[in-house]
């Protein structure tokens, strides 16, 4: 099964990719629509993305921000077909603890943009930080540590999108939000400020490619 807002994200991301480096999107959108829609188990679906993207290197860098749309996929389609409790399971236990190191920060935000839509309320970054990922919670610091450059730099959503890559280019490497960092901002600054210039926002983009696909999929679920 296929969530709608998976389909229409992934393909909204496979095209922003394609157009930024010339692929021809349209086989690859079908292949990937084959993964998320079939009736395997998880695992298995994760099998069939990884050897999509196996056979496309060229896309390689949104192997794992598919994988989190997989996941989410799981939650908000796939799930319906399993016993009510799945979710609480030793076998989903089993299959979170050999995902462990798959995805990236993207799956939380995606999970949030879910919860804001099942709320009826407008996204918005500080309400992400400390309600969603309870960053100002003494159990949550994990959480305040993977996201402290977010937590510092909210200034940005006052700032030209010019500054958000600025500040995206100087983060340290280790930085466990770096790579989603720059699509995550400017996503949150386009709602505060009503609009997104993606001209301007992938002029200032680190990997234009994948900053703009990401930054699609973001669009496309809210």
């Amino acid at each position: 099964m296929i969530d709608p807002k998976i389909e229409s994200a992934f393909k909204a991301a496979l095209n922003a990719f394609s157009h930024y480096n010339g692929l021809d999107a349209a086989p690859l959108i079908t292949r990937f629509k084959s993964v998320f829609e079939s009736d395997e188990d998880f695992l298995s679906k994760a099998d069939m993305l990884d050897e999509a993207f196996d056979d496309n290197p060229n896309i390689e860098s949104l192997r794992e921000v598919f994988f989190d749309l997989l996941m989410v996929n799981f939650f908000s389609a796939d799930v319906k077909k399993l016993e009510e409790d799945y979710l609480e399971s030793a076998e989903w236990e089993e299959i979170e603890e050999e995902t462990l190191d798959r995805g990236t920060e993207l799956l939380n935000l995606l999970l949030y943009l879910n919860e804001c839509e099942d709320e009826d309320i407008e996204p918005e970054l500080e309400d992400y930080l400390k309600e969603f990922l309870l960053v100002d919670e003494d159990e949550f610091q994990d959480e305040y540590r993977i996201y402290e450059p977010v937590i510092e730099n909210q200034i940005l959503m006052e700032s030209p999108v010019s500054e958000i890559g600025r500040v995206a280019r100087a983060l340290p490497d280790d930085s466990e939000i770096k790579e989603i960092f720059y699509p995550l901002m400017c996503f949150f600054h386009g709602v505060a400020t009503g609009g997104y210039a993606k001209e301007e926002i992938a002029a200032s983009a680190i990997e234009k490619d994948f900053d703009m696909a990401v930054l699609e999929i973001l669009i496309s679920f809210n």
